[in-house]
C-alpha cells in the first residue's frame, strides 16, 4: 500500500550558508588582518552670504572696507567729485553770506533782519557739511584746508585744488547775484565797520577765525567723537560769532568769502585784512590744537578731513535695488 501524507508538505528553509559551504573549496580563507578603513570625508564648508544690509552696516564701521581700500583716497579716479564738491559747496555758503545783504539792500535794507542774517549763513554750512562732507570733508574754505595740512589730517598735494574749486564756487555765486538781484549794498564785500581800520579788522578776523578753526580740528578729531554733531557746532559757532563781531568786521572768517566778490567787482579795499586775518588765526588753532590733543593724522581726523569717498564707500549704488511702486495702490 502506498501511504497518502496525513498533511500538508512542510518547506525546510535553505541555510544561507549553504551556498558558501559549496563554493568553500574554491574562495580564499578571510584575512585575519583588520580592515583598512578610508579616512572620513569632509563635506566642503557651506558659504554663507552675507545679506546687503549686513554688508552695509559693516561698512559703515569702516570693515571690511577700510581695511582694505584705506589709501584710496590717494586714488586720482575720484578727485574731481572732491573737487566739485568744494567748488558747489563754497557757492551755496557765498551765495548765502553774500546773498543775504544783497537781497536786502535791493528791497530797502529792512526787509531782513541782522539776525538773519548772520545765521543764514551759518546754517547753510551745517547743511553742507552734513550732505557733502562725506565726500571732500566740505572745507569751503581755503584757511581749514590750510588748517588740516599743517595738522597732517590733509595730504598738501590737494589743497590747490581744493583753493581754486573755492574760489571758483565764489566767484560765481557773485556773479549769479549781480545778474539776479544786480550791484545793491556792499555788492557781497567784507568791509571793516564804520570807524574801524584794516589793521584792527585783520586782528578781528585773526581771532574770529582761530575759534572757528578750532571748533572745526576738535570737532573733527576722535577725542570728541562727535561725527555728524560735528556741523552743529561748527554752524553754531558762525552764527555766534557772526551775532557780535560783524559789526566790527563782517565776520567773514573766510578769505574766498571775502577775496571772491572783490574780484569779481575789482574793489580790493582792505582785502588784505581778510586774508592775512584768517590765515594767521588757521596757524593759531593748529598749535592750540596740538597743545589740546597732540599730533594730528589720527584716523577720525583724517576721515573728517579727506572725506570718506574711496574708502568707507564708493559711488554706485548700495544695498539691494529697490523699484519704485508703479502707483500709490501697487503694493510692489
Amino acid at each position: 500500500m502506498t501511504s497518502q501524507p496525513t498533511g500538508p508538505a512542510e518547506s525546510v528553509p535553505s541555510s544561507p550558508s549553504a551556498p558558501a559551504a559549496s563554493q568553500g573549496a574554491h574562495e580564499p580563507a578571510p584575512s585575519s588582518a583588520p580592515p583598512v578603513q578610508a579616512p572620513p570625508v569632509q563635506a566642503p564648508p557651506v558659504q554663507m552670504g552675507m545679506p546687503s544690509h549686513v554688508d552695509a552696516a559693516l561698512r559703515s564701521f569702516g570693515q571690511p572696507n577700510s581695511a582694505r581700500r584705506q589709501f584710496d583716497f590717494l586714488d586720482d579716479s575720484y578727485e574731481w567729485r572732491r573737487v566739485f564738491s568744494e567748488l558747489f559747496g563754497t557757492f551755496l555758503l557765498v551765495l548765502a553770506a553774500a546773498g543775504g545783504g544783497m537781497v536786502n539792500a535791493r528791497f530797502g535794507g529792512h526787509v531782513t533782519s541782522h539776525t538773519a542774517l548772520v545765521v543764514a549763513p551759518a546754517l547753510t554750512v551745517a547743511a553742507i557739511i552734513l550732505f557733502m562732507g562725506a565726500v571732500s570733508g566740505a572745507h569751503l574754505n581755503p584757511a581749514v584746508s590750510l588748517a588740516f595740512a599743517m595738522r597732517g589730517n590733509f595730504p598738501w598735494k590737494r589743497v590747490p585744488a581744493y583753493i581754486g574749486a573755492q574760489a571758483a564756487g565764489a566767484v560765481l555765486a557773485t556773479l549769479l547775484l549781480w545778474a539776479l538781484v544786480g550791484k545793491h549794498g556792499s555788492a557781497g564785500l567784507t568791509l571793516p565797520g564804520h570807524g574801524i581800520s584794516t589793521v584792527t579788522a585783520m586782528i578781528w578776523e585773526a581771532v574770529l577765525t582761530t575759534g572757528l578753526v578750532s571748533v572745526i580740528l576738535g570737532t573733527a578729531s576722535g577725542a570728541q567723537q562727535v561725527g555728524s554733531f560735528a556741523a552743529f557746532g561748527v554752524g553754531s559757532y558762525i552764527a555766534l560769532a557772526g551775532l557780535w563781531a560783524s559789526p566790527v568786521s563782517g565776520a567773514s572768517m573766510n578769505p574766498i568769502r571775502s577775496l571772491g566778490p572783490a574780484l569779481v567787482l575789482g574793489d580790493w579795499t582792505s582785502w588784505w585784512a581778510y586774508l592775512i586775518g584768517p590765515v594767521a588765526g588757521a596757524i593759531i588753532a593748529v598749535g592750540i590744537a596740538y597743545i589740546l590733543r597732540g599730533p594730528g593724522g589720527g584716523m577720525h581726523g583724517t576721515e573728517a578731513a579727506q572725506g570718506t569717498l574711496g574708502t568707507l564707500w564708493t559711488p554706485e549704488r548700495i544695498g539691494t535695488p529697490m523699484p519704485s511702486p508703479a502707483s500709490a495702490d501697487d503694493p510692489r
